[in-house]
């Protein structure tokens, strides 16, 4: 690809990724019907819908709204299978999710460990003993395949409360609950918009659940799930990286239908950078040729950005945010706290001229504004490739990107849409 070109134009967010996944699954609690709208047509989406054909899940392709993401109709009527296919789990963390739905419909299910990206430990620990919490057994094999059983036939409510807010966690324990005798609560429950969609679903299909967004969550179980029609929302990370992309590239950007409501944190982290970004009813423009310039705290102080549970600023997004920081004038501490990993694809960014000290495992500091330039560079996972992406298309010359799949996991056909807003760019198969 060729840097240094304007992005221009218009451009829509597909839907949510880390919506679809759950929902996904949640497929599997009912033997009736299941409509999807806004489906994300990436590589982990695929996968997680070849798991449920595997299972026994009727898979059918729907005609969508128009200017909209796939729509897609579920049939579990028939679901059969009690392992989900080891090699496809192993590729993505929501596999994981699977467990819930099949134990609750099937009474046995045994899943390996989920793959995804490599950016630190990602306990599966919260996800056992909330199953187990709620009637399940476990049985761990060599920590890499777990066998579930549901000796009552049926979740039984509890009051529980999650070690650490996890997202994948708080959706097992939410789609657990869903089909569960009684009440439970969930305690320092996660509340991301994407945890709050599948609670809209659940709901759809009969569940009642007090407390969507907030840390506090009340289900009442259902006796039986039944069939809904549920639209996914727009992926708020999508966004911002396109808000990250137009401002280093000094493009003009609309981006539409940008789902303003879970935008507040991040518009207001591109704001310490020198981002404007202006609503226009349902959508975001980011206006041409903007002065980058980080704003200094009180006193002068170094500011910094920082990730946290929701509603403090998402994690997925501090990679985007290191590359924008290398084109404003002024130093800024990124602060990743919450994957120990994921700041160690910063040495692909300093090769390519970034100004960045990486402090720890968790802090980088970045003084810019820096010239990059073109490289070769490799991609270690889904965020860090979309931030390598966003860095080439700002930088001199020309930039090869390898291992591109790990982008393809989390962004629908982005060199084509990148492609229609201007950017130089494109997709080569490699030679064996």
């Amino acid at each position: 690809m060729e840097g240094g070109h304007p992005l221009n134009g218009e451009i829509r967010p597909s839907g949510n990724k880390n919506e679809a996944l759950p929902v996904l699954a949640a497929v599997a609690l009912t033997a009736e019907p299941v409509i999807l709208h806004n489906l994300p047509d990436i590589a982990d989406i695929r996968d997680m819908m070849s798991l449920l054909k595997g299972l026994g899940v009727e898979v059918k392709k729907l005609s969508a709204p128009s200017g909209e993401g796939s729509s897609w109709r579920f049939h579990a009527k028939k679901l059969k299978d009690t392992r989900p296919d080891p090699e496809l789990a192993r590729r993505i963390r929501g596999s994981i999710l699977l467990a819930s739905p099949v134990l609750l419909r099937l009474g046995d299910v045994t899943l390996s460990a989920p793959g995804g990206d490599r950016i630190g430990l990602r306990r599966l620990d919260t996800h056992l003993l909330v199953l187990e919490r709620l009637g399940a057994r476990v049985e761990e094999h060599s920590g890499r395949v777990f066998r579930f059983t549901l000796p009552a036939g049926r979740f039984r409510g509890d009051h529980l409360f999650l070690d650490e807010a996890s997202v994948t966690a708080t959706e097992n324990a939410l789609m657990a609950a869903a089909g569960a005798s009684g009440t439970t609560v969930i305690e320092n429950a996660a509340c991301e918009p994407h945890v709050q969609g599948l609670c809209r679903m659940l709901m759809a299909m009969g569940a009642s659940i007090e407390g969507v967004g907030t840390n506090r969550l009340v289900v009442l179980g259902a006796e039986r799930l039944g069939g809904c029609e549920h639209h996914i929302m727009p992926d708020h990370t999508e966004v911002g990286s396109f808000i990250g992309l137009a401002a280093v590239t000094g493009g003009n950007l609309l981006i539409r239908d940008a789902g303003l409501e879970n935008l507040r944190m991040i518009r207001h982290n591109f704001r310490r950078l020198g981002v404007e970004t202006l609503e226009e009813g349902p959508h975001l423009r980011v206006p041409a040729q903007q002065d980058l310039v980080v704003q200094t705290e009180l006193g002068d102080a170094v500011p910094k950005i920082d990730d946290g549970p929701w509603p403090a600023f998402p994690s997925d997004l501090t990679s985007i945010m290191t590359v924008v920081a290398t084109q404003c004038r002024g130093t800024i501490l990124i602060f990743e706290k919450m994957f120990e990993n994921r700041l160690f694809w910063v040495d692909r960014l300093i090769s390519m001229g970034a100004r960045i000290v990486l402090a720890d495992l968790h802090r980088a500091i970045v003084v810019g504004p820096a010239r990059l330039s073109g490289s070769v560079i490799t991609t270690p996972d889904i965020r860090a490739g979309m931030a390598l992406l966003i860095a080439a298309l700002c930088a001199q010359g020309t930039s090869e990107i390898h291992n591109i799949h790990q982008i393809d996991r989390g962004y629908e056909a982005i060199d084509a849409r990148l492609s229609a807003l201007g950017a130089k760019i494109t997709r080569e198969k490699v030679r064996d």
